[in-house]
């Protein structure tokens, strides 16, 4: 059986994808999508002059003998944040100010009200104002413009409108923004030995994991579950809930029956299309795997244990989600990290291992792993998952990894260390 390696199968994933179509949306509904365009700053941030402190506006020249004796100076003007007002500072006037309100015209200088003799922010304006201590000439002032001007770039193209992103869009003057759409996925899960969560079980059958497992991915790849539905090994089932789902999705998981097996719904389904081919990728788990289009959505077939589904699609579904969502494909594969084995696990033979693991943090701040499931590397240990917060890739060329080990992982960005 000639094997493909993992690069060439997430190679033609990914050279099969394209950016889904991008429109402008409000900015509180733009959260975890990805710009469609570079932004630019519409305005000088901050927009205007503005005082760093609670203290008084004043004119340097004023108080420049401060440092040898305390200077006195008219208080002509009261400025919270927000007020329009620009009142002229005349020699030897001052004005209160708070934090964050304009500068006036006139002044250049804010002195901090514990450089004064008037330290209570919230009592009433005084006639006068002293200056106690030494000022720096523009101490205390925000500058127009110091942070962005305009035309200046905000955020580049593909990047995700998180919450830092989206103040910055907000701050520079923008209140929507031109962003791919998510990607609508249908999951479905074979096998009709699957039954709902808690439901009792038969002889034979087994809960259903990978509907949710396959749904909560998806959201955290930031895409949509337009569905997500279990059918039994009839093929005749199986294209019926294709033909419900597909009008509505961009992609389309399926779980199970992609192998050879006597009952396997997928390739039955599938077997003489030329749209969906199936693989024996060099992985362990995943190593039977189906790609391709059915009608507008691209899909993925992956195998129905669940250890397996989850590798398979960290390493192949996420990627070409991400790159739906408007990333550049040459970003979207993580970059592994060394690790050093606490103990030891054995490797199969010829193909690469994707170990689902625990990454963590030794006292010298490197990154150790150990194996998520205490039985190792099997794809029917679903429970063990939970454990798990990225994956080790171990080459298929290594028989054995030993504690003290080092090996590279990769650490899932919903994963806690």
């Amino acid at each position: 059986m000639t094997l493909m390696p993992v690069a060439r199968h997430r190679e033609k994933v990914l050279g099969s994808v394209q950016p889904l179509p991008a429109g402008t949306v409000p900015l509180a509904a733009a959260h975890g999508l990805r710009l469609a365009a570079d932004v630019r700053s519409r305005l000088s941030v901050p927009p205007w002059d503005n005082s760093a402190m609670d203290g008084y506006a004043v004119r340097y020249e004023d108080i420049a003998a401060a440092g040898q004796e305390p200077v006195t100076l008219d208080v002509v003007a009261d400025l919270p944040a927000g007020s329009a007002l620009d009142p002229p500072l005349q020699p030897g006037q001052a004005a209160r100010i708070m934090t964050g309100a304009v500068l006036p015209s006139s002044a250049d200088t804010v002195v901090q009200l514990e450089h004064t003799d008037r330290n209570e922010p919230h009592g009433e304006l005084p006639g006068t104002v002293t200056v106690l201590k030494e000022q720096q000439p523009g101490g205390h002032v925000r500058y127009a413009g110091e942070d962005l001007q305009p035309g200046d770039l905000v955020a580049t193209g593909g990047a995700v409108a998180d919450a830092t992103v989206l103040a910055a869009l907000a701050a520079t003057g923008h209140d929507a923004v031109w962003v791919h759409r998510r990607a609508r996925v249908a999951v479905i899960a074979t096998g009709s030995e699957l039954q709902p969560p808690g439901a009792e079980l038969a002889r034979g059958q087994i809960p259903d994991s990978n509907s949710l497992l396959l749904s909560a991915l998806v959201r955290q790849a930031g895409g949509e579950v337009s569905a997500a539905v279990t059918v039994g090994d009839d093929p005749d089932d199986l294209r019926r809930r294709l033909a419900e789902v597909t009008p509505e999705a961009d992609m389309i998981v399926l779980t199970g029956g992609v192998s050879a097996g006597a009952y396997d719904p997928l390739t039955r389904v599938f077997a003489d299309s030329a749209d969906v081919s199936f693989s024996s990728v060099s992985m362990q788990p995943g190593k039977p795997q189906a790609f391709g289009r059915h009608r507008q959505a691209v899909l993925f077939g992956l195998p129905g244990n669940p250890v397996s589904a989850w590798v398979s699609f960290h390493v192949f579904v996420r990627p070409a989600l991400i790159v739906m969502h408007g990333a550049d494909p040459s970003t979207v594969v993580p970059n592994p990290v060394p690790a050093r084995a606490v103990r030891g696990w054995r490797t199969p033979p010829v193909r690469d291992q994707y170990l689902p693991a625990r990454i963590g943090i030794d006292a010298d701040g490197q990154y150790t792993v150990e194996p998520a499931a205490t039985k190792g590397s099997k794809s029917h240990l679903v429970a063990s998952l939970g454990r798990a917060n990225g994956y080790a890739i171990v080459p298929g060329d290594v028989d054995q990894v030993a504690g003290g080990d080092v090996v590279h992982v990769v650490i899932d960005e919903q994963g806690a260390l």
